[in-house]
């Protein structure tokens, strides 16, 4: 009888350590994803202020960009390309993000989003380019989370 009386709880014991033991990398992914979203957030927040110092913080030095109909890029190239355009006193330039997905998984995340870019030249009319891509952010020796991989491309046909 006494041994009968301790099965429910060693089986209860053995149910919530096992709980436990899956709560830890759930929690993690959780985390992974907030602080992903909190980074693209900040990145716009960071391209619509102009701050050409604070643009390529986001990418990994290893970073590849490949957008639809122009030749791959590296960190270098595309942090000149931001850093130039950000600076341009003739040209203004606004993006709003859409997240549409972020997928943890372990030191990856991916996530999908359509970044929108209304752009206007001195005196000129106001255009506006939907970027759809994908951003594959990894995990860096200090801990952030940075952009290795992009791709993107334009809605147009």
């Amino acid at each position: 009888m006494r041994g009968r009386a301790r099965w429910p709880a060693m089986a209860w014991t053995v149910l919530l350590s096992g709980c436990a033991l899956f709560a830890g990398p759930l929690h993690a992914q959780d985390d992974a994803a907030e602080q992903v979203r909190a980074t693209l957030t900040q990145w716009r927040d960071a391209f619509n202020a102009g701050e050409a110092e604070r643009l390529c913080d986001i990418f990994a030095p290893d970073l590849v960009v490949t957008y639809r109909g122009t030749a791959d890029r590296g960190y270098a190239a595309f942090c000149r390309q931001l850093e130039t355009a950000v600076a341009d006193p003739a040209l203004e330039l606004r993006y709003d993000l859409e997240i549409e997905e972020i997928i943890p998984a372990g030191d990856l995340v991916v996530a999908r989003v359509t970044w929108t870019l209304t752009s206007r030249a001195a005196g000129a009319d106001p255009e506006t380019q939907v970027e759809r891509g994908m951003d594959i952010f990894r995990r860096q020796p200090d801990g952030a989370w940075r952009i290795a991989r992009f791709i993107a491309y334009d809605d147009a046909p």
